[in-house]
Formats: C-alpha cells, sequence, structure tokens
C-alpha cells in the first residue's frame, strides 16, 4: 500500500511538472519516461493493495460493519484516480494536455483527503 500511495502522490506531481514544459523540450521527455516508469511501478501495488485490503476483513472480522463499507469506498475512490491518472499520462504521451500546472497541483492533493478518511475509519470504527 506504501508503494502505491507513494505512486499517487508523486505521480502528479511530474504532471505538474510536464504541464509546465514545451512537448518538444528533453526535459519533457524524461518526464515522460520517469511518469510512464513510475506508472508502470505502481500498478501492481495497487492490486496487491486492493487484493489484501479486500482479504482481511473476509478472514478476520468480516464486511458487517459500516465502516468497512466506507474503507472499500475509499478504495475504489483511489482505483478510479489511479487508472485516471493513466488516461492523464497519454494525453501527456501524444501532446493533448490542456490543464494547467496549477490544475494539477489541486489533483495532486486528492488522495490525501481520501488517504485521511480511509484511516479515520480504520482507526475509530464510528459505525
Amino acid at each position: 500500500m506504501i508503494s502505491w500511495f507513494a505512486g499517487l502522490f508523486y505521480l502528479p506531481r511530474i504532471y505538474v511538472n510536464l504541464a509546465m514544459k514545451s512537448n518538444i523540450s528533453t526535459e519533457y521527455q524524461h518526464l515522460l519516461i520517469m511518469a510512464r516508469k513510475l506508472y508502470r511501478f505502481m500498478t501492481p501495488w495497487c492490486v496487491g493493495a486492493v487484493v489484501c485490503g479486500l482479504l482481511i476483513p473476509a478472514f478476520s472480522f468480516g464486511y458487517r460493519a459500516g465502516w468497512i463499507h466506507i474503507k472499500i469506498l475509499c478504495a475504489i475512490l483511489l482505483i478510479i484516480y489511479h487508472f485516471y491518472c493513466g488516461l492523464i499520462l497519454r494525453q501527456f504521451e501524444h501532446g493533448q494536455n490542456s490543464r494547467s500546472h496549477k490544475w494539477y497541483r489541486v489533483f495532486n492533493e486528492l488522495p490525501v483527503f481520501v488517504l485521511i478518511l480511509a484511516i479515520y475509519f480504520v482507526i475509530y470504527k464510528p459505525f
């Protein structure tokens, strides 16, 4: 999970830098290579984190608690975010980015809020 989140936090940061460069520059090409490699690295960790996150309740306390449904919802949101990052990567690869670096700075913060929400429900189990 930590490796997946490291990728979720850092890949959009690369997008911030890509959005600030010309797509014909050498630096742009280097950042694009970094983004591709990071996305390929983090995708198997995404699968592992999701599988483990679903199996732990199955083998321990079950799915009856309400908080576990919120945790699963957070995981679904993060999976959507992950694959949306992949879509954005393809847009950068084809020179089709239409968003500013400021948009990517905000986009970069979204998984932090989902992580905080998931941690809250896992620790405090309010329902």
